[in-house]
């Protein structure tokens, strides 16, 4: 068996087993074809079963003098990783290879956030006289109410608003479901949208029940909720590097520094894991350090 019949079963693994996103497969096997041709450039014919770490190590070398960053050569490794894993709970290898394989040092960038104020000045540049005015001005009160992934904003779904509840419900990562509350302001621009903007659209057939659509009555795509964002960052002057996740970072830091919970945090964020969370606590205790230098008679 070569590499790629190994990589196909992989595939189906992670499409199936896992429930990963097309997008999170893709870069799963992108990581292990780069090995492949890192063997390829050696004329190195060994099967995935043969492989040691002395390989991956001398692979790991490889992938530095290509002068990739250590985020993207920890990433690579870390799809690799996932592929032994792979083999090892097939019983097609007995004993892992990349164990005792580390991934270069990567510090952890916190995300860039916005003020209130630079949201506000943001859904305020919206030109609410344009037929899309509404829908975009909904888009951005959801991201930053509910603190959503873009992917789960395109996706979300009529039947998954539960205005009377104050909660919507989100399919995240890995088909996972959450129900997120959602505030005032959201439902109410999401019901002038739906009510005075969308009931006008002629919907093309599979977009029943999704939220917001395009002038041609399909589904948003993710760059094109980019697109809305940056225009609107060029449009106030803003010169921080936004994209729709800055709102989801924003959503999450305002509410650690007004006092939120961690755990709720983490829960309404999707969070698997609640380190993945806790980033969110280093922009907390930076925001002290500037209260206290800010305020404090002794500061």
């Amino acid at each position: 068996m070569n590499w790629d019949t190994y990589i196909n079963g992989f595939k189906t693994y992670l499409q199936f087993e896992k429930s990963l996103s097309p997008n999170s497969i893709e870069a799963y096997i992108n990581d292990v074809q780069k090995f492949v041709q890192y063997l390829n450039s050696l004329n190195l014919k060994l099967s995935p079963l043969k492989i040691d770490i002395k390989h991956l190590q001398n692979f790991i070398k490889w992938i530095n003098e290509l002068e990739m960053s250590a985020c993207t050569q920890s990433r690579v490794i870390s799809g690799i990783k996932a592929f032994y894993k792979y083999l090892l709970l097939e019983n097609l290898i007995s004993k892992n290879p990349t164990e005792l394989l580390e991934s270069p040092k990567i510090g952890r960038k916190l995300p860039d956030t916005l003020s209130v104020y630079e949201i506000d000045q943001l859904i305020g540049a919206i030109d609410l006289s344009k037929p899309e005015g509404e829908r975009n001005k909904a888009i951005l009160e959801t991201l930053y109410g509910c603190g959503l992934r873009v992917s789960e904003l395109t996706n979300l779904k009529i039947s998954n608003l539960f205005f009377n509840d104050d909660f919507i419900k989100i399919v995240g990562k890995g088909n996972k479901e959450r129900l997120v509350p959602i505030g005032s302001v959201a439902v109410k621009q999401i019901n002038i949208y739906l009510k005075q903007v969308r009931i006008h659209i002629n919907i093309k057939k599979g977009n029943e029940d999704i939220v917001f659509l395009n002038r041609r009555g399909s589904k948003l795509s993710r760059n094109m909720i980019f697109i809305i964002i940056k225009n609107l960052a060029k449009k106030t002057g803003l010169k921080k590097n936004i994209s729709p996740h800055t709102f989801r970072h924003s959503f999450a830091t305002h509410l650690i520094e007004g006092g939120a919970d961690l755990r709720a945090v983490q829960e309404m964020l999707g969070h698997e894991s609640i380190t993945t969370t806790e980033i969110y606590t280093h922009l907390d205790r930076e925001f002290l350090r500037d209260t206290i230098i800010q305020f404090h008679p002794r500061a």
